[in-house]
């Protein structure tokens, strides 16, 4: 709860084959030992993430994968995972053995790096115990960016440090949350409400983080409940510059609430940081096309104890089945688990993300979006529902 958010961070990949190094590399980046390292091949089976606070990177999660020449039993489960681990990696580390050189497996790393769109940096590693000027030859021919590293001197470390930091993609920190709508001295009403599905003791991560926001913008924050908005506004000496509600309250704040106050949300705002707004907007005209028998993916980001009044598995269905008419079919994803092939859904309606990265989070729109698949979220489908799209929206078409 003292750190930043595991979804915050520079998401660094480590790639390669069996006992090329990976483990090595993340301990001789980190200054400890982190990774378990052993000459026994497939040492690492699953990816381990390790949320670090390194200098000069600042907040990353270092993600060490599997081999991908895994030739074991479980070889090929293996190997799924590390791919997956390309949804949401924001700069890739490949990791080549000096003794072995490259090969098949680096090259179709190398193939999937750049499909993906991922800026990535080549380690010639154990460089201590052999130079190979044949492999230096050929990576510089083919133009790839590479550092010779040695994890026991600690050579090269601080280089490829660097080069993270060099080729870390603008966007990876992602949009603003409010910072950029709201100004010095304005007051913002949250609206928060209490439920069964509401963590015991605290607010959930993105109220904290545009709470946050807020005051780092120097404007300030009231705190309220749905059930004392009322009582709350009638107190102030002038009306809030915005208000931001939870989406599952919008029927009862928009009645509260003066027209010309504006208004959104935390989903709202988490479309834009997060995702792509326009693509969400345009997604969540498909209700009006939906037909019986039509599926419905509602994914969401994060594992949780599911409530009764679960906002995904329980809310958002009802709230589509009364509204359409229609007899549609929902299914439910959770975590890391989106589907590679989504061209069986009519739509994919997701949460707000905060639980993971916006590359990942952008994985799953262009996945729908190669796939022909409509996709909104959360705040932008309840917002419709609720006939104030237009009026949530209104704050980010505005200039700072």
């Amino acid at each position: 709860m003292y750190s930043t958010p595991k979804s915050n961070r520079l998401h660094i990949g480590i790639f390669g084959r069996r006992n090329s190094g990976k483990s090595s590399i993340i301990n001789a980046i980190t200054g400890q030992s982190l990774a378990i390292v052993s000459d026994i091949p497939g040492t690492t089976t699953d990816p381990v993430y390790k949320s670090m606070e390194i200098l000069p990177i600042g907040p990353c999660v270092l993600i060490d994968t599997a081999g991908i020449d895994d030739d074991s039993i479980l070889g090929n489960e293996r190997i799924k995972k590390t791919m997956k681990v390309f949804r949401k990696t924001d700069v890739a580390i490949l990791v080549v053995d000096v003794h072995i050189g490259m090969g098949k497996f680096e090259e179709e790393l190398i193939i999937r790096f750049k499909s993906a769109k991922i800026p990535f940096v080549i380690i010639v590693n154990k460089c201590d115990l052999k130079r190979s000027s044949e492999l230096i030859s050929k990576l510089s021919e083919k133009g790839y960016t590479y550092l010779e590293v040695s994890t026991h001197t600690g050579q090269g470390i601080e280089d490829l440090k660097k080069n993270i930091i060099k080729i870390a993609p603008d966007d990876w920190a992602s949009i603003p949350l409010v910072g950029d709508i709201v100004n010095p001295n304005d007051l913002i009403v949250m609206v928060c409400p209490i439920d069964s599905a509401m963590p015991r003791g605290r607010l959930i991560l993105p109220q904290v983080q545009v709470l946050r926001d807020i005051l780092d913008s120097d404007a300030s924050a009231v705190v309220v409940k749905d059930t004392e908005l009322t009582d709350v506004l009638s107190k102030l000496a002038s009306p809030p510059d915005l208000v931001i509600t939870d989406s599952q309250v919008f029927e009862t704040v928009k009645e509260i609430l003066p027209s010309e106050i504006p208004l959104t949300s935390f989903s709202t705002i988490y479309a834009r940081h997060k995702g792509d707004l326009n693509v969400f907007l345009e997604g969540v005209k498909v209700l009006n096309e939906l037909n019986d028998g039509d599926e419905i993916l509602i994914a969401e980001a994060c594992t949780h104890h599911v409530q009764a009044e679960d906002i995904g598995r329980s809310k958002i269905p009802t709230w589509l089945l009364n509204m359409t008419g229609k007899n549609l079919e929902f299914d439910i994803t959770a975590g890391g688990d989106f589907p590679e092939d989504v061209s069986k859904y009519q739509m994919i309606i997701t949460c707000g993300g905060c639980m993971i990265n916006r590359r990942e989070m952008m994985f799953r729109i262009e996945t729908a979006v190669k796939s022909g698949v409509a996709i909104t979220n959360y705040g932008i489908l309840i917002a419709y529902i609720n006939g104030i799209l237009e009026r949530v929206v209104e704050p980010f078409s505005q200039n700072k």
